[in-house]
């Protein structure tokens, strides 16, 4: 009987043991797929990216023949040529003009349609969140296109109405003018994102504290500006940190409207100029270099924004 049930109890234990050990490893199994995934489309070109900045394209004689170009090692030769290249730093100055009037612009009328849609009088809020949010949706070649037409003197229904009232005639594609242009496209489709988070994040807050503050005499502006928007800074600093990477990264916009202006410049920005050495010069080794650069400038910022806020935020 002893032996009988020593040998009960030690199969118990193995099964136990094996049970434990499968459910262990079923949090590994689920998350495997997504891992592989973000390996694949993410960490590996990230790598690849890396170990292409590292060499160059040696040409002997004329550049003819088998053998007469090769790829050598080149260090960080590539890194010291993108940080010293005027071209480039005059992409990263217009990009920065160009958030500094985007990102205020976009995120002022985010927040002012979402304490709108947020307030108990407001009517037609379900017809106001779809108008507000259906420019989103349309890509934003398109959107290019449209205004492009738009902002022509030719088709410009604007220029005509100034033309009508005998009114100076306005350039939207002047030197000047298009970092207005290239800003209004994207706040005509950036808004209605940004307005559906902060409102979402509205909806969340407790309506009790709206309660509290009106019985205490607040009136809807003292509620919005003292309740509602201090209650909103983490979801204001989730949108302005999306915000930002993406101006950093405007590539479609200027591409697109570039051909109908000469304002706009091949490599207007910075991820145009990688688009032209990779793809126009065949210079896959600077463009991988370059775009490195990129990232991690702005991941940088990032990281900036995040600490700022924090520091004089008082955000955790």
């Amino acid at each position: 009987m002893n032996r009988a049930a020593a040998r009960r109890g030690t199969t118990s234990r193995r099964r136990t043991t094996s049970r434990l050990t499968t459910a262990g490893a079923a949090p590994y199994a689920f998350a495997a797929p997504a891992v592989v995934l973000f390996a694949l489309t993410f960490l590996l070109p990230i790598g690849y990216t890396a170990y292409l900045s590292l060499f160059r394209i040696e040409v002997r004689g004329l550049g003819l023949g088998k053998g007469s170009r090769s790829e050598v090692f080149a260090g960080l030769g590539n890194y010291a040529r993108a940080l010293t290249d005027a071209e480039l730093g005059a992409g990263v100055v217009r990009v920065l003009v160009y958030g500094g009037i985007l990102v205020p612009t976009m995120l002022g009328l985010a927040l002012v349609f979402a304490l709108l849609l947020d307030e108990e009088r407001a009517r037609a809020r379900g017809f106001a969140r779809l108008a507000i949010f259906l420019p989103y949706a349309i890509p934003g070649v398109i959107a290019t296109v449209l205004w492009g037409f738009l902002y022509l003197p030719a088709t410009s229904p604007f220029t005509q109405a100034l033309r009508a009232l005998s009114l100076p005639e306005a350039d939207f594609l002047s030197p000047t003018g298009i970092y207005f242009a290239l800003a209004n496209i994207a706040v005509w489709g950036g808004v209605g994102y940004n307005t559906v988070v902060l409102h979402t994040a509205l909806r969340a807050i407790p309506r009790e504290l709206y309660e509290a503050a009106r019985i205490d005499g607040c009136t809807p502006v003292q509620l919005a500006l003292r309740v509602k928007v201090p209650l909103l800074a983490p979801a204001l600093v989730l949108t302005t940190l999306f915000s930002v990477i993406a101006t950093l990264q405007v590539f479609a916009e200027p591409t697109t409207l570039a051909p109908l202006t000469n304002s706009l410049s091949r490599t207007w920005t910075p991820l145009m100029k990688v688009y032209q050495d990779a793809f126009a010069r065949g210079d896959v080794h600077s463009a991988a270099a370059t775009s490195v650069l990129i990232g991690l400038g702005t991941a940088v910022i990032s990281f900036g924004l995040l600490r700022a806020t924090r520091r004089f935020g008082g955000l955790r």
